[in-house]
């Protein structure tokens, strides 16, 4: 029988992740931070993550906790690789499948040419408008909250660095790819410019984050494993 992994929350841990489909980050936050509380019987401590996955998308998350929550900001501002899917031809209000359509456009005109053409376009450092549906402050709400009650609002470009952006264009219309990005980079808000590149439309489809700087998904704990490693921590 494998021995339980001993952990000191209190002085520090830096926990790695794999956030399951559905859950928000800080429902993964909260999860771990009461399996903590409840196995140390105490009634705070510090635990936070570094870098906000949405909703729909599940991959790395880095959660630190005690006095390593002071590392976030420095986790945060490193290189992150993500693998996902745009489906080309539609539009979503969120840039993702939170909404309904709301466009359909035409794919005829597509060929894979066009779309590496396109792909080039966004290597380097580009501007790109993060989606509304985000959890950007706006006059101190956020986006999407506004945008959830038809209201329209207006983000500012923000300056990010694409690194490497790879497109599989078998099987279309969906899109398989790997970018590796920097921090402020909303994948969301590729894949619809991306679309627009096409002269078309698109959303984003899937989305897994596979790497936060040296760190990797594959030595990532699943989160029932680790409240498991919790629970039973000497």
């Amino acid at each position: 029988m494998t021995e339980p992994i001993s952990f000191n929350f209190q002085e520090g841990e830096v926990l790695l992740v794999d956030k399951p489909l559905t859950w928000t980050s800080f429902d993964v936050v909260n999860k771990i931070r009461y399996a903590i509380k409840k196995k140390l019987g105490i009634k705070k401590i510090k635990v936070g993550h570094a870098g906000t996955l949405d909703p729909l998308a599940t991959g790395l998350l880095i959660i630190c906790t005690g006095k390593f929550t002071k590392k976030i900001e420095g986790f945060q501002s490193q290189l992150k690789e993500y693998i996902g899917e745009f489906h080309v031809g539609h539009t979503t209000p969120s840039y993702d499948r939170e909404t309904e359509f709301d466009a359909s456009f035409n794919t005829d005109h597509i060929n894979s040419e066009m779309i590496d053409l396109a792909r080039t376009q966004f290597v380097g450092e580009i501007e790109q408008t993060p989606p509304i549906f985000s959890a950007i402050k706006v006059n101190g709400q956020a986006a999407y909250k506004k945008a959830r009650k038809g209201q329209d609002i207006k983000l500012k470009k923000r300056t990010i660095s694409i690194y490497d952006f790879e497109i599989n264009t078998d099987p279309f219309p969906l899109l398989s790819f790997r970018v590796s990005c920097s921090k402020g980079t909303y994948i969301r808000s590729l894949a619809h410019e991306f679309g627009m590149a096409l002269k078309s439309g698109a959303y984003l489809y899937s989305l897994r984050r596979t790497r936060i700087g040296d760190f990797s998904v594959e030595n990532a704990w699943q989160l029932d494993n680790l409240i498991q490693q919790i629970n039973s921590n000497p």
